[in-house]
């Protein structure tokens, strides 16, 4: 059985925290990922220089962090499959909290084949 390794998954978790913020926020400071995280500053530092070195972000010299085109795309994908995961498993009548937790197990693993066949099912069941 193939995972995704926890640096690949963890860098999908700060790509997807930086475009939320972003939705509530003009601007995204590692301070802010720390917070919607619950990270120290210093452990998001140094995710930031990683995801900077992969061309996912940009930096700016006042410390502004934004998506390139590559990280956003990783970003929307991790955060569709979130949403959706999130609703399906409230609908089938687990706790939010668990839900939400559990999305997010479940996001990084999903093939794309089978996230498809997910989103096709409850689109086309939806009540």
């Amino acid at each position: 059985m193939k995972n995704m390794n926890s640096e690949t998954e963890s860098a999908e978790d700060y790509l997807e925290s930086i475009l939320i913020i972003n939705e509530k926020k003009p601007v995204v400071r590692s301070v802010d990922i720390a917070n919607e995280l619950g990270y120290k500053k210093s452990s998001v530092s140094v995710a930031m220089k990683n995801l900077r070195e992969k061309n996912y972000i940009t930096v700016s010299d006042e410390g502004y962090i934004y998506l390139t085109e590559s990280g956003r795309e990783i970003a929307e994908m991790i955060y569709e499959r979130h949403k959706l995961l999130t609703g399906w498993l409230m609908q089938l009548g687990i706790d939010p909290e668990v839900a939400q937790n559990d999305a997010c197990r479940i996001e990084h693993d999903l093939s794309k084949e089978t996230f498809a066949a997910i989103k096709k099912y409850i689109e086309t069941h939806a009540s």
